[in-house]
């Protein structure tokens, strides 16, 4: 069984959080039933951007990476607190302690910048398009490469730049924890075309 953890920040996007509970759901539901996603946040009870409450499976200081495949990040909205929770050190340690284990990070747009903060950026690649937010908003190793492209798909890292990026990160994400035709199957079930380059 491949365990995704949903890391959701004060003032999380919910569009960006859904992509990755329908794909990872609907493959343990519909699919070969190999993918199971729980949450986590700094509190039982986060609310999002447009003020839905949601009850998290797990705190964040309670979480031992060794027990997931993978940590995904959606972004959010500084106005709704989205920082203040995402750049909580316990919030960045978790991040660290994923990377040191070489499991798979995946981030939504802004969702990327405390990954950045966190310091694992290193020698990773970074999509132009949150480059400036990254540069204006946190210190950035003159290592971290730029690069145009929706989703990086580099190193244990992939990060996608906009919300409507995040059903395609969600599918490969979902490829690279179980196959390229599981994916395709539950894109097809969830009839989403694959997008032509």
């Amino acid at each position: 069984m491949k365990k995704v953890l949903l890391l959701l920040a004060e003032g999380f996007e919910p569009c960006m959080a859904n992509a990755f509970i329908d794909v990872i759901g609907l493959n343990m539901m519909l699919g070969d039933g190999s993918s199971q996603l729980f949450t986590c946040g700094l509190r039982h009870e986060i609310e999002s951007s447009l003020s839905q409450r949601v009850v998290t499976d797990y705190l964040v200081c309670d979480i031992n990476p060794e027990l997931f495949d993978a940590l995904v990040i959606p972004g959010g909205f500084e106005k709704f607190g989205f920082y203040n929770d995402a750049y909580d050190e316990s919030l960045l340690v978790l991040i660290r302690m994923f990377d040191a284990q070489n499991k798979i990070i995946a981030s939504v747009c802004v969702g990327a910048l405390p990954i950045a903060l966190s310091g694992i950026l290193s020698n990773h690649k970074i999509i132009d398009s949150i480059k400036r937010t990254i540069i204006q908003n946190e210190p950035m190793n003159n290592e971290t490469n730029i690069i145009n492209e929706p989703i990086t798909n580099k190193s244990n890292v992939i990060i996608s730049w906009k919300p409507y990026t995040a059903l395609d990160l969600a599918f490969l994400l979902l490829e690279r924890l179980t196959s390229k035709e599981q994916s395709i199957l539950i894109r097809e079930i969830m009839e989403f075309r694959l997008r032509q380059n």
